[in-house]
């Protein structure tokens, strides 16, 4: 399996369960009932069960600020956001922390591992916040897996895991693993920080753009692939795109995935970001609403352009649009950031990470004057990614 790392190939031969002495049917998926949004609970529901703990949030930080009289505390986010921020104990510094986990989306156990760990940190780097301090690995075994399959699969996902966080510049100290009706893989993050260390999401303005730095359609892919085996499925959609399309798009969806958000974070410190949100299981609608919601100024976002792994958009057209890809309702998995830049920055943002780690990051969107949502225009551009295929790569 190929793929394109800092403009390097790298090579990984797809998981093959028979060298593992699996039967050759074995798939990690199958371990997985729960796909895309049915994973996640409705966002209104989560709203309406999150509002008692924020209004938590809400009076603990009213008693800090009369604890604190004159001395201005640190800022606080609490429920709802990608991470948490809480002032600690020690002078000026925060904890800052986020968890995340995932169902099984690929037949890589190994690669399934690394796409969590990704996924867990994400969440921190959108916070602007680059360093982290320890992570914790969260795991559900599926109590359908035989005690083989449990005793191959286990260690190549704690191995990923394990990767994917020294590749970060952190380590795993600490986890849980019980045994579930479904395999789940994630963790913790946690990071302990100065103030300059960290972004506040809260100040987009009015006159910025908002700029994605990696593409939509993982689950898309994701379920493409799987589909390859079921018929029914694949008659759907045969005729847009080819098995060696589909294939092709899986391993651009793993990559994507597996890459980390770290280079992005870094660069919202050098170009003054006002804000981020990594964009996962409520897709790029779903999370770029709850940006927009909890913005200090009246602002609103607008996204006129969708970058979307190629051939995936036609994938969903042809399922009738099931996944809401065009909406920016689809489901992602790790996905990119959504950060709002300074107009006069975010040309200089793009091309300084295409510089630094060999891949794209977009335009998409506007912040103008608004009641605090976002929104999707009728008929967004499709940037097709890539543009072009090239023998041997994948981007």
């Amino acid at each position: 399996m190929a793929g394109s790392v800092s403009g390097e190939m790298i090579v990984r031969r797809p998981f093959d369960p028979v060298v593992h002495d699996l039967d050759p049917n074995f798939h990690l998926t199958k371990f997985s009932d729960l796909k895309g949004l049915g994973c996640k609970i409705p966002q209104d529901a989560l709203n309406r069960i999150l509002e008692p703990l924020r209004e938590q949030d809400k009076s603990q930080l009213e008693a800090e600020q009369a604890h604190f009289q004159y001395v201005v505390p640190s800022p606080r986010i609490g429920i709802g956001m990608d991470a948490c921020i809480t002032p600690i104990r020690h002078g000026g510094l925060s904890l800052v922390q986020t968890s995340s986990i995932l169902y099984t989306l690929l037949d890589d156990p190994y690669m399934m591992g690394k796409v969590a760990c990704s996924a867990v940190l994400s969440n921190m780097y959108a916070m602007g916040v680059t360093e982290c301090d320890n992570m914790l690995m969260l795991l559900a075994v599926s109590q359908k897996m035989t005690d083989k399959e449990r005793d191959v699969v286990l260690p190549l996902a704690m191995s990923g895991f394990k990767d994917c966080a020294e590749e970060a510049g952190t380590s795993v100290n600490g986890g849980q693993t019980v045994v579930n009706p479904w395999m789940l893989i994630g963790g913790v993050a946690t990071s302990i920080c100065q103030p300059n260390e960290y972004i506040m999401p809260d100040n987009a303005m009015v006159g910025d753009v908002l700029v994605m730095t990696k593409p939509l359609g993982t689950q898309v892919a994701a379920n493409a692939y799987q589909w390859l085996d079921v018929p029914e499925k694949w008659n759907r959609i045969k005729l847009v795109v080819s098995e060696d399309d589909v294939r092709k798009a899986c391993q651009r969806a793993m990559y994507s995935m597996v890459r980390l958000n770290r280079i992005a974070a870094l660069l919202m410190h050098k170009y003054n970001a006002h804000g981020a949100t990594d964009i996962g299981g409520y897709g790029l609608l779903g999370h770029a609403s709850r940006l927009a919601s909890i913005q200090k100024n009246d602002v609103g976002f607008v996204i006129h352009n969708l970058p979307i792994i190629a051939k995936m958009a036609a994938v969903s057209k042809a399922c009738g649009n099931m996944f809401g890809l065009l909406q920016g309702q689809a489901a992602e998995t790790s996905g990119g950031l959504l950060i709002s830049l300074p107009r006069e920055q975010a040309a200089a943002f793009c091309k300084d990470i295409e510089k630094q780690e060999g891949y794209q990051a977009w335009i998409v969107g506007i912040v103008e004057k608004g009641a605090r949502t976002a929104r999707v225009i009728d008929k967004p551009r499709v940037i097709e990614v890539p543009a072009k295929d090239k023998d041997g790569e994948l981007w």
